[in-house]
């Protein structure tokens, strides 16, 4: 008898614990559901991948949360949001799956702006699955290899609100026909990145027409230096500017201001480019204020001590962040360095992160 009370009194306390431990999950799952919608959509949006733009997955978000609950599920689709970026990529097999998908996704974006990629594998189809939403693309990024052999009308005329654009792939046999369709970009245009295949002449740059007059940021190629002088002049509101430079030679170089530019990062093969000096003494930009200089060539010196207080002391702009490097680079930074660079440019902020910036 005494056993069996023991047992019962262990029973009892087990109880009890079980007990305890629901009425505290209770709790804590009545604090949950007691979360407003608008507070619960925003912690969905902090869900979201960092990327701008990704392809559907129950794996992340949105989709996920659509599967863990039904008031989930309710606030995740009624949040339009969670579905203005999406990567699209379908050949036609298995077209009618992938359309129902994408169709879904955007339908519940529900008239927000999108931001949209178009993978490598296009089909002809998705032009007319994407059209109801043409108007509300903001950010595009593209292929050339997906229209190769088909007129790129994805970024013409029918995207009047986009403001960024990428395209990846291009090559210099591409330029007539993508700066046809670039010359028609809207105004609403601000950013556009061409990834460093081409190096564009002043003729291909001067091809894109008025679109470089709303452009504030660009990424591009060029293989002259009075492009580059030409591609500035171009770009009246142009603040930030990441350029690949690929030229050797030595015509004179016509001096230029420009009065908007802030950002200048310049990646160059100092084994193929002429002296960025050259270049630095033909420019005036009274507005940078960051600039980066970068050597693509493992075989080249990295920049010395006596480069940099070379550089500094010709440039005669109101700098604050300066990055000198390349693909190796063993420059150190001595207390007694970095007072000298300062006392070149007051404005200077040194700032000693690795081996590269300063």
């Amino acid at each position: 008898m005494d056993s069996v009370k023991n047992l019962c009194q262990q029973v009892v306390e087990k109880k009890e614990k079980i007990m305890q431990s629901m009425n505290l999950h209770k709790g804590l799952l009545s604090a949950l559901w007691r979360l407003p919608t608008e507070v619960l959509s925003q912690i969905f949006n902090h869900c979201l991948p960092e990327t701008k733009v990704w392809p559907p997955s129950t794996l992340r978000a949105p989709m996920l949360l659509t599967r863990i609950c039904q008031r989930w599920r309710e606030v995740a689709v009624g949040t339009p949001d969670l579905w203005c970026r999406i990567y699209v990529e379908a050949d036609d097999r298995g077209w009618e799956q992938a359309a129902f998908c994408y169709d879904l996704w955007l339908k519940r974006s529900r008239g927000r702006p999108l931001s949209l990629e178009l993978g490598y594998h296009y089909s002809t189809k998705l032009r007319s699955l994407l059209q109801p939403h043409m108007s509300r693309i903001k950010f595009l990024r593209v292929s050339i290899d997906c229209f190769r052999g088909r007129r790129p009308q994805l970024f013409a005329t029918d995207l009047p609100a986009l403001q960024e654009l990428t395209i990846l792939g291009m090559t210099n046999h591409d330029i007539p026909t993508i700066a046809q369709s670039i010359s028609r970009l809207p105004s609403t245009m601000r950013s556009l990145f061409i990834d460093m295949g081409p190096f564009f002449d002043i003729e291909p740059l001067s091809s894109f027409g008025p679109v470089w007059a709303y452009l504030t940021d660009v990424q591009i190629a060029v293989c002259h230096p009075n492009a580059f002088l030409h591609l500035l002049q171009l770009c009246p509101n142009l603040s930030s500017l990441n350029v690949h430079v690929g030229f050797d030679q030595r015509e004179p170089m016509e001096s230029f201001m420009h009065t908007k530019l802030q950002s200048l990062c310049i990646l160059h093969d100092p084994l193929l480019t002429r002296p960025l000096s050259d270049l630095f003494n033909a420019l005036s930009l009274p507005n940078l204020r960051v600039l980066e200089a970068r050597r693509n060539s493992c075989n080249a010196s990295s920049w010395s001590h006596e480069d940099v207080k070379a550089l500094l002391a010709r440039l005669k702009w109101p700098l604050e962040t300066l990055t000198i490097g390349g693909q190796v680079t063993n420059l150190t930074i001595t207390d007694a360095q970095r007072a000298e660079y300062v006392s070149l440019i007051p404005s200077l902020k040194v700032v000693n992160h690795g081996s590269t910036y300063f």
